[in-house]
């Protein structure tokens, strides 16, 4: 721990002060044993958290930041936040309701307003611009403002349409760079901060190519480059220093076999391998499996690119049974910022948790959660390599999704479980049958009119069985909800994907001016708090 032990110090004064029960506002964690189990207790542990942040807050801190964190959990709307809290306490075996996850024991927080130019419910692409260039943008739009059509080929309008980045500027005045993603890295999320291009979709060459068929460019125009290309090209200063997540094939030529995957080929038709034009930049390294990336020394390494799957790397419930390995998002985020720091003029990192919004997508509660959790403790990492005097570490959500928590259950009662009614008693519906906690309003979990429903396969990662049952819902009382496979009901079936959410999503800030993070903020106003710390 660096200088914020400043902060546990402040605590534990105002806790002497006061002689009362511990306060969980900024513990790394709370504790079984600091839980109040009384009515004076708790009226100690409100009061000593409100102390505690009078005297924090008597020292904001009004600094420069050397150094910007941005971590996004993709699709960690506030429900998610909590029950994924809740499920981390319970699975270490304390009070899952008192937990707090790493980052909510930062010093500043704020809501975030989602909506994107176009869409009250948004996708990735605008809510990821939003944060990384300051302005709010259309549905698909990579780091281009609102005024592009969807679908636009010419490189030269896309040009005059694009925005600057944050890591663009970064790079400009002489910052080292980096992204960090559990999804493909040439994914909406993380390509905001390198790419510019209308269509989210177009990942590598061939995906412009299938969607531009047999049109003629009209005289002028030439086709825009794809989002693994714009990566490798980078050259905004002396370009990023280092690109971790997925997505293999998008990178390679079609002739070229998958190392991991020997059946799978490269999706790349303009005959380039971008993973070889990387290892050619001086002091690069192109890893593909854990023990590469382990084996990277980062003080003789200035450029390092790793891709550990070819689609998205694996859940983070599901990575242990990874044949080649994989790192962790803990690991991705440590290894990029030892790299990241050798730079005396400092960084900017952005760090995804992009599994979380597919699991929900599935309706599959537990490795959404899990992945949740898996984020969070990516950013203690974080926060314990670095100096709250110089780092601002901002955690946020580009969106939310559609899971809620409901019923009545009691305190302690499995996140994951049924409804309880106390008693060792379920909780029943109008037609007597139990409930989870946990549910969606839409998703591929409904229960559908010819009385089947679909589960997810963690092996394939797509949502297949179909299970008959009798009635208008199945009676739970002998299902195993905890089950990682379980998929939560959803009151309203679709024929594919549950759908993102449209509310507001929690920012929390920690460093060098995190106090200006306050109040209900439009999504574009973190890009401008970063601005404003680095002092661009």
């Amino acid at each position: 721990m660096k200088s914020h032990s400043r902060i546990s110090l402040v605590v534990a004064a105002s806790l002497t002060v006061l002689g009362g029960a511990s306060a969980p506002a900024l513990a790394d964690n709370a504790s079984a044993a600091s839980v109040p189990t009384s009515g004076a207790e708790w009226f100690r542990a409100g009061r000593s958290a409100v102390e505690a942040n009078k005297l924090v807050n008597r020292e904001l801190n009004t600094r420069r930041a050397k150094n910007v964190i941005l971590f996004v959990g993709d699709g960690m709307g506030v429900s998610t936040v909590t029950a994924a809290r809740i499920l981390d306490g319970q699975q270490r075996g304390v009070d899952g309701e008192w937990n707090r996850l790493s980052f909510e024991n930062f010093s500043d927080l704020a809501l975030s307003v989602t909506a994107s130019a176009n869409q009250q419910t948004s996708d990735s692409a605008p809510t990821a611009t939003a944060m990384v260039a300051g302005i709010k943008t259309n549905d698909g739009a990579i780091s281009v403002d609102q005024s592009i059509t969807r679908g636009e080929f010419c490189a030269e309008v896309t040009r005059a349409k694009k925005v600057k980045t944050i890591m663009e500027r970064a790079e400009a005045r002489g910052m080292s760079t980096g992204v960090v993603s559990t999804a493909r890295i040439t994914h909406a999320t993380p390509a905001v901060n390198y790419a510019h291009i209308s269509n989210r979709d177009w990942e590598a060459d061939s995906s412009i190519d299938r969607d531009l068929g047999a049109t003629v460019l009209p005289s002028g125009c030439t086709k825009v480059k794809d989002i693994a290309a714009q990566l490798v090209d980078f050259s905004v200063g002396n370009g990023l220093e280092v690109a971790l997540g997925g997505g293999r094939p998008y990178f390679e030529p079609n002739t070229k076999a998958d190392p991991e995957y020997p059946t799978r080929m490269g999706r790349r038709t303009d005959g380039r391998d971008l993973t070889a034009e990387w290892a050619a930049k001086p002091r690069a390294a192109y890893v593909w499996n854990k023990a590469q990336f382990d084996a990277v020394d980062p003080r003789r390494t200035k450029r390092l690119l790793g891709l550990f799957e070819p689609s998205h790397v694996k859940y983070e419930a599901d990575r242990a049974n990874d044949t080649a390995g994989e790192p962790s998002v803990a690991d991705m985020t440590r290894k990029a910022i030892e790299m990241l720091q050798n730079n005396p003029k400092g960084f900017y990192l952005m760090v995804e948790g992009g599994r979380i919004d597919h699991a929900h997508h599935a309706g599959n509660a537990y490795r959404a959660l899990t992945d949740t959790i898996a984020l969070a403790e990516a950013v203690k990492v974080a926060r314990e390599m670095t100096d709250d005097k110089d780092t601002l570490i901002i955690v946020t959500a580009d969106h939310s999704h559609t899971m809620s928590i409901a019923g009545y259950p009691s305190r302690g009662n499995p996140i994951l479980g049924k409804t309880d009614a106390g008693l060792d008693l379920l909780a029943k519906d109008s037609l007597g049958l139990p409930y989870t906690t946990l549910g969606y309003l839409n998703g591929p979990a409904g229960w559908t009119g010819n009385g089947s429903r679909r589960e997810f396969d963690p092996v394939t990662e797509f949502v297949t069985a179909e299970i008959p049952f009798s009635g208008e819902r199945p009676d739970l009382t002998d299902v195993d909800t905890t089950n990682p496979n379980y998929l939560q009901e959803s009151a309203i079936p679709t024929a594919g994907a549950e759908t993102h959410a449209g509310e507001e999503v929690a920012i929390y800030a920690n460093g060098p001016r995190s106090y200006l993070v306050r109040g209900t903020l439009e999504q574009n106003a973190i890009y401008h708090v970063m601005a404003n710390a680095l002092g661009l």
